[in-house]
């Protein structure tokens, strides 16, 4: 079963695009509808409930196939501020990298993200 989706993808795309161009300097309207979109995108990428990505305070996904969580705090969290996150995405920073400035807080045997990013919908095209 695919993500449910909130976030219109010609919007999401768009604002995707607009962060790329001034990442430093995007609005945070437009910052917003680019992590609830790639949000979607891992969801679509990587169905599941096992791995919970909180993106404070723009949103949080539930992903990744394992064991479905329900209550309390997962035993698998990714959490990481929106430029962080955006730039994971799109492939403009490396999970490695990331992790080890302690841009990303994972936790869990499922945390490891770096199998499913960048995502593929948020890169440049040719």
């Amino acid at each position: 079963m695919s993500a449910r989706r909130r976030t219109d993808p010609v919007d999401g795309r768009a604002a995707v695009a607009a962060w790329r161009v001034s990442p430093t300097d995007a609005p945070r309207a437009v910052v917003r509808v680019a992590v609830r979109y790639t949000l979607e995108e891992l969801a679509e990428v990587a169905p599941g409930h096992a791995v919970e990505v909180r993106v404070p305070p723009d949103g949080a996904v539930q992903a990744v196939d394992g064991p479905r969580h329900t209550r309390g705090t997962p035993p698998n969290v990714v959490e990481t501020d929106p430029q962080t996150w955006l730039a994971l995405a799109t492939g403009m920073l490396t999970w490695l990298d990331a992790v080890e400035a302690g841009r990303v807080s994972a936790s869990g045997e499922r945390a490891d993200l770096s199998g499913l990013l960048p995502l593929h919908a948020t890169r440049e095209r040719p």
